[in-house]
C-alpha cells in the first residue's frame, strides 16, 4: 500500500480491511482526493467535515490562520472582555471560521458563503455574493476568495478540478475578480481598528497593493507562509 492507502486504512477503519475499505480504496484509485474519501481533515486541531465536498483546506491557509491568530492574541486586553466579532466570508468548509472559535476566547463568528458547504452544528451562516446580504461591523474579516486565474486552469491538478467545486477555486480571468471586489466593500464592514486578513496567491501581490491604495486603506502589511512564497495579507 502506498501512503494514502495507509492514511485511509488507519484513519477511517483502524488497521482493518474490510468491505467498506475496499470500496473506498477504488475511490482513491480513482484520484478522488484522499481528504474526501475519509471524510474529514484536521485544521489547527479542528475536525473539519467533508461530506459535502467543499475546497479541501490547504496547509498554506492553516499556516496563516495560525500566524493571524497570534497578532490577534496581542490586541485582545483592549477588548476588556467584550465579544470579539469575526467574519469569515468565502467560508467553503468553515475551516477558518471554525479554527477562530476555537483558538480566539470570546470570538463570535459569521460565516458567508454563497453556498453552505459547512457542517457543523449551531453557526451563524449568511448565504451571500460577498457582502450582498451582509449586515453590521467586525472587529476581523477573514478572507480566502477564489483567485486562480482562469487562464492557469490547465496547469491545476486534474484531481482538483475533477473533485472540488470550481467556484471555491477561481477568480475571473487575472484571478482578482472576487478579491477587487472584495476589498472594495470590506472597509465598510469593519470596526474602528478593525483589520482584515486575506489569502492570495504569490504572483498577485503587486496588483493587490494597487487595489488597497486605491480603496484608501490606512495601512497593510504582506506576509510570506511556510514555503517562503507570499500568501496573505494583513490590512487596517
Amino acid at each position: 500500500m502506498n501512503k494514502e492507502e495507509m492514511w485511509l486504512l488507519n484513519e477511517k477503519y483502524n488497521g482493518q480491511q474490510t468491505e467498506k475499505f475496499k470500496k473506498d480504496l477504488k475511490r482513491l484509485q480513482a484520484g478522488e482526493p484522499v481528504d474526501f474519501v475519509i471524510g474529514f481533515k484536521e485544521f489547527l486541531g479542528v475536525k473539519i467535515d467533508l461530506s459535502k465536498k467543499p475546497l479541501i483546506p490547504r496547509p498554506e491557509t492553516e499556516f496563516w490562520i495560525g500566524e493571524a491568530t497570534k497578532q490577534i492574541s496581542y490586541d485582545l486586553q483592549s477588548f476588556a472582555n467584550r465579544k470579539i466579532m469575526c467574519l469569515d466570508i468565502f467560508a467553503g468548509s468553515g475551516c477558518v471560521g471554525l479554527s477562530i472559535m476555537r483558538h480566539i476566547k470570546g470570538a463570535q463568528v459569521v460565516f458567508v458563503d454563497k453556498v453552505n458547504k459547512i457542517t457543523a452544528p449551531k453557526i451563524n451562516f449568511i448565504k451571500s455574493d460577498v457582502f450582498k446580504n451582509v449586515k453590521g461591523k467586525y472587529d476581523y474579516i477573514f478572507a480566502n476568495p477564489p483567485y486562480i486565474p482562469v487562464t492557469r486552469k490547465s496547469k491545476v491538478q486534474k484531481s482538483v478540478l475533477k473533485f472540488e467545486p470550481k467556484q471555491a477555486l477561481f477568480g475571473g480571468e487575472d484571478g482578482l475578480f472576487y478579491i477587487r471586489k472584495f476589498l472594495k466593500e470590506a472597509k465598510n464592514y469593519l470596526n474602528f481598528g478593525g483589520k482584515i486578513f486575506m489569502e492570495f496567491d504569490s504572483t498577485q501581490r503587486r496588483e493587490i497593493e494597487k487595489i488597497i491604495k486605491k480603496n484608501n486603506y490606512k495601512s497593510y502589511k504582506f506576509n510570506k507562509d511556510q514555503f517562503g512564497k507570499w500568501r496573505w495579507v494583513s490590512v487596517g
